[in-house]
């Protein structure tokens, strides 16, 4: 990239940056506490003290108590933890999943690999805006129907799902809900009382905390079975000595986020960069999502008979993508806009803008210049 190209990132939802209190926690760390969480003396007890701290920080932030927060290596275990943790343990010749279309492949390959195990899968349709109706969770229920796994917000194009009515159904009919919360968590409410959810998958490295590290809420009186099996960390629910200093690290970004009130002003940004977009494309630019019921900070929009892949290489300085980071390089239409029913005219050229706590009115004119 030549020296005199701009960087502007516009990639928040594939990863943040670590926020300054984060890493000075994380700093503090390095050298004290050394011993291990869960011994008894005089080096152990004070590890074990930061590693409760951060539970509670992390509890807080979702509404519920610290023996309910399972610390994972990120968002992918979490979810794994909660589809394949339900399964195994209830375990029937015709154990049924409720999920849809539109989900994070750390839900949807979960799912596939129980199917060969022998469980059966219903992956719900979405309307055009990426929303799944909650008449169609009740229909898709079965008598051996044991989990309903639905994210609270899309990754790609940030459409946010009608948790709470699904909730309704999930709790009229008996089933356990699991919602992916890796997007929305630190940018809209996200409490799990008022979700009314069973389990929720939290991911650090979306949430201005270091990767590989997240939690899975797990509601008291909820019996999954191990992920990883071995001692009786986190209560047996996840053996493995903790990590004391990327666990601190997620529980101050939690306190961050659970006092940070600039979600509006994230939005009005945002805002201002698809009217000046338009202003600029007119109708040759497109919105894809809900164009209310979504993140503040995504904006994911198409250049119609574009690829947003030979877009965004034109533009280098601009880092943004063209779909969920996970899937970076593939030139098929995102599964998530197919789901949709976007037609590949369209979709081809989508791409997927992120803003952050630290993004610019400057940085946005400069983008849509660029483009």
């Amino acid at each position: 990239m030549p020296e005199r190209t701009r960087r502007i990132y516009l990639d928040f939802n594939a990863s943040t940056p670590l926020a300054p209190e984060v890493m000075a926690v994380m700093r503090s760390l390095l050298e004290e506490p050394y011993g291990n969480p869960s011994s008894g003396h005089w080096a152990g007890q004070p590890a074990r003290e930061v590693v409760e701290k951060a539970r509670r920080q992390v509890a807080e932030l979702v509404g519920c108590t610290g023996n309910e927060i399972v610390f994972t290596s990120g968002g992918s275990e979490a979810n794994n933890q909660a589809v394949k943790g339900v399964f195994f343990a209830n375990r029937t010749a015709k154990a049924h999943i409720i999920t849809t279309q539109v989900e994070h492949a750390a839900v949807i390959n979960p799912c596939r690999f129980l199917e060969r195990l022998g469980a059966s899968v219903t992956y719900l349709r979405v309307d055009g805006f990426g929303r799944v109706d909650p008449d169609d969770v009740r229909r898709a229920l079965q008598p051996s129907t044991i989990l309903i796994s639905v994210m609270h917000a899309n990754n790609e194009v940030g459409t946010i799902q009608p948790i709470e009515e699904i909730a309704k159904v999930a709790q009229e009919a008996g089933v356990l809900l699991h919602s992916d919360a890796a997007q929305s968590l630190g940018k809209i409410p996200c409490k799990v009382r008022d979700l009314g959810v069973d389990l929720l998958s939290v991911a650090g490295h979306k949430l201005y905390a270091p990767k590989g590290v997240g939690a899975l809420y797990i509601r008291d009186g909820v019996s999954i079975e191990p992920l990883i099996h071995g001692a009786s960390h986190e209560a047996g629910r996840r053996a493995g000595t903790e990590n004391v200093l990327l666990e601190a690290a997620l529980g101050e970004a939690c306190e961050l986020s659970r006092t940070w009130s600039g979600a509006d002003s994230i939005r009005d940004l945002r805002d201002l960069f698809w009217d000046l977009l338009r202003n600029k494309f007119g109708d040759r630019v497109v919105l894809n999502g809900h164009p209310v019921d979504r993140l503040p900070n995504t904006l994911n929009v198409s250049f119609v008979a574009q690829v947003g892949a030979d877009i965004l290489g034109r533009v280098p300085g601009v880092a943004a993508s063209t779909g969920s980071a996970c899937h970076y390089g593939t030139v098929e239409l995102s599964p998530v806009l197919r789901a949709m029913g976007v037609t590949p005219e369209v979709g081809m050229g989508a791409i997927r803008f992120s803003l952050g706590r630290t993004t610019t009115r400057e940085e946005l004119e400069a983008v849509v210049e660029e483009l």
